[in-house]
């Protein structure tokens, strides 16, 4: 039997960013507006890529 590597998201909503970060949705959004968070559009929506955010909380600089 195979075993099935555990799947990751490779995106996060910005409410989840918000939290991770301790602040407000409406906080996570102005900050995403402003592009302090990175962000990507898909269609209508805004995600925020995992790797990206990781990068920008280890302050590599490398956020986007």
């Amino acid at each position: 039997m195979k075993r099935r590597m555990k799947e990751r998201r490779l995106t996060m909503t910005v409410p989840e960013a918000a939290r991770a970060l301790g602040v407000g949705r409406n906080q996570g959004y102005e900050a995403a507006k402003r592009r302090e968070i990175p962000t990507i559009r898909i269609g209508n929506r805004i995600v925020v890529p995992v790797l990206a955010f990781q990068r920008l909380l280890k302050g590599d600089g490398k956020g986007a």
